[in-house]
């Protein structure tokens, strides 16, 4: 059973799938990213192709969402999967998941004036650029000509305020844990410690926690040794500077990065005025 990390790009979706791994996928709880490939992204159009589905056809990729969940779905046990993907009922009949594949979700948020400086710098595009995709934007990917498996998989985000309300819907079933990055990165033990705990009760497991193992994910697993990874080996999901042909740093300026000292005001106020429903209920505003 699928247990989701949702989260709108650049959120912090990494630093939360990286303390899972490293706590259940290794014998010592210490980082590396060889780790982090134990738990996979959703949708990822290889599943896709692998069905036989055609991948040139929206509509057929969409309605074969659960048929390839189910796919490789481990009822008797925890699996943990990525997502950018809002939680859409396409034309009211075509789901992102169900109840019989997944049993909750681990929602990221981040403050979208401090996202979009983030994106911007990730998808190598102007901050005004970054804006309007978090305001209008539906999708992300779908260039099956693309050799990276992320941009060639399609991936419907919808906007930044969709993303974040689509998943509330868990809630209902008290199986939705809202996690704020900016908490993630001031008090990571007492907040890994609670998705822990969360985790646990989807799986109605006794909780032990590894004192051990849990302090050298502490530890191990922060943005700064994440950012000298990156530096030393490098990291699979960065993005390639079309114009450089280098790659673009994945970790940069992560807890540092202040919209406050970055973000040029008027995007600030767009940004304010477009999700200021959900920036007042997250504390944000």
């Amino acid at each position: 059973m699928f247990v989701w990390l949702a989260s709108y790009p650049k959120s912090g979706n990494t630093m939360v799938r990286s303390l899972l791994a490293a706590y259940f996928f290794s014998n010592d709880g210490i980082f590396n990213f060889d780790l982090i490939k134990n738990i996979k992204q959703f949708p990822n159009i290889s599943l896709f192709e692998n069905l036989g589905i055609d991948i040139n056809n929206d509509d057929e990729i969409i309605k074969n969402y659960i048929k390839v969940q189910e796919s490789f779905c481990d009822k008797n046990s925890v699996q943990f999967l990525k997502t950018h993907s809002y939680l859409f009922n396409f034309y009211n009949k075509y789901s992102f998941t169900n109840l019989n594949n997944s049993i909750g979700t681990i929602y990221i948020v981040r403050d979208p004036r401090n996202v979009v400086t983030s994106y911007a710098r990730f998808a190598n595009i102007s901050e005004e650029d970054a804006a309007m995709r978090m305001i209008d934007e539906i999708y992300i990917g779908g260039d099956l000509n693309n050799k990276n498996i992320a941009d060639r998989t399609k991936t419907w985000v919808g906007t930044w305020a969709q993303n974040f309300n689509s998943w509330k819907s868990f809630t209902y079933q008290e199986r939705y844990l809202l996690i704020k990055y900016e908490d993630l990165i001031k008090n990571t033990e007492k907040i890994f410690l609670k998705i822990l705990e969360f985790v646990h009760k989807l799986d109605n497991s006794t909780f032990k926690i590894n004192n051990e193992k849990f302090y050298n994910v502490i530890k191990t697993v922060s943005f700064k040794n994440m950012k000298d990874l990156e530096k030393k080996i490098g990291f699979s999901e960065s993005k390639i500077d079309e114009k450089t042909g280098k790659k673009i740093p994945f970790f940069n300026l992560g807890p540092d990065n202040d919209w406050k000292k970055n973000l040029d005001s008027n995007l600030r106020k767009k940004i304010e005025i477009s999700f200021k429903k959900e920036m007042v209920e997250l504390g944000y505003l």
